[in-house]
């Protein structure tokens, strides 16, 4: 039987504990969808078949989901100044906004489950101090691949 490692262990208790956010928030959209607008917060301006990479997924997938961001008026497709025949994505203020209001969402969930098991707030900046440093860390790494 394989025992997990810590760095694993990690992993799978953070992925569980944001997709556990996630069901018990009223999002304001689907999960995907945010997902997606996150990677365009976070890696934009981009052109579709870069983010359609990052997102794993294809390119008419891509294509159809940010047109969905666009009619939320969430992103915006600009033309790349590099290829005329490419656009680049980027996430518009109304957009940021609905970020924030799911994340806020998130963390009202989560406020209540750290209420009841009584967890102190310093312990759980503590945890997100260290994820946000092994964030930072990750993309790092990343840039030098």
């Amino acid at each position: 039987m394989h025992t997990p490692s810590a760095s694993e262990s990690l992993v799978r208790a953070a992925a569980g504990l944001s997709r556990w956010a996630s069901a018990q928030a009223d999002l304001g959209a689907p999960a995907a969808t945010l997902r997606l607008l996150v990677m365009v917060e976070e890696q934009g301006p981009i052109r579709i078949g870069d983010l359609a990479e990052a997102d794993h997924t294809s390119q008419p997938a891509v294509t159809r989901q940010v047109g969905r961001l666009e009619t939320l008026g969430w992103a915006a497709r600009t033309p790349d100044p590099d290829d005329a025949r490419a656009c680049l994505v980027t996430i518009t203020e109304p957009g940021r906004r609905a970020l924030v209001r799911a994340r806020r969402a998130r963390g009202d969930a989560l406020d209540r489950v750290l209420a009841e098991a009584g967890i102190a707030e310093d312990r759980v900046q503590d945890a997100a101090d260290l994820l946000e440093h092994l964030l930072t860390a990750a993309r790092a790494v990343a840039e030098k691949v």
